[in-house]
């Protein structure tokens, strides 16, 4: 079965937009491991305006079930924050300065020896590596040049076509998930390992991940923390498994 990794830096934002430590980030780590979760997944930035690096160190004590941390290794203090934590997996994201989220993944081909460089450098210390790169045969098989272990499929564009007037339509999954598809397909035959992420939810979340050959992990993490609000934190956490069976 498909693993749920839950990003928390939405709840670090929460914290921080009024200082203090309310919610603990902390204990909703341990209870969202406790209500069923595979993992815990952060993507601390530079300006830290959701996860501290501190934080990464307070959780890496805590954690009992897989750490990723999400990041730019072209950030040296990230990378200096990999390796003194050792994590499950490091996902390399291509994020630029001040960048609001994610929106694009690597180009593995233009960047192929920089990423080979690097994930030597987290290998030596056994930590897992995947690469977010779009769904793009080109950037799956040049990913495969880098010797990473997995590609983390960046699914926004799947989530934003399957919409029509605000609701899900298995309609247009049909062919928003057609390039996933032949994406994982490669990815399988390469040997590469299958994460994905970015704006899954309970609405295109089963269809995916039914329909994606060999996906091991998903990250979700704004999604999940938005229906917590409504449903309660354990519910959606067990909702989303559900979506994975």
């Amino acid at each position: 079965m498909t693993k749920l990794s839950v990003n928390i830096n939405k709840i670090a934002t929460l914290r921080n937009s009024r200082g203090g430590n309310n919610p603990d980030l902390i204990q909703t780590a341990k209870d969202i491991e406790r209500f069923g979760a595979d993992g815990i997944t952060v993507h601390p930035r530079p300006d830290e305006r959701h996860i501290r690096y501190d934080d990464v160190f307070e959780l890496k004590k805590i954690i009992t079930t897989e750490f990723n941390i999400e990041g730019n290794p072209k950030e040296q203090k990230f990378v200096d924050l990999v390796l003194e934590n050792k994590p499950t997996q490091v996902t390399l994201v291509p994020d630029v300065s001040g960048q609001l989220t994610s929106d694009h993944g690597w180009d593995t081909v233009k960047h192929k020896d920089y990423l080979a460089e690097m994930i030597t450098i987290f290998h030596k210390e056994r930590i897992r590596v995947s690469l977010f790169v779009d769904p793009d045969i080109k950037m799956v098989k040049g990913a495969k040049e880098t010797g990473t272990d997995r590609i983390e499929l960046y699914t926004e564009g799947y989530a934003s076509q399957s919409m029509v007037n605000g609701q899900w339509s298995i309609v247009k999954s049909k062919d928003a998930i057609e390039p996933y598809i032949t994406a994982a397909k490669k990815a399988n035959e390469l040997g590469l390992g299958i994460n994905a992420g970015h704006d899954l939810d309970l609405q295109n979340l089963k269809y995916f991940s039914h329909n994606i050959p060999g996906l091991l992990e998903v990250s979700i993490g704004h999604a999940l923390i938005c229906d917590a609000i409504y449903l309660g934190l354990e519910n959606a956490v067990q909702l989303y498994k559900r979506q994975l069976i």
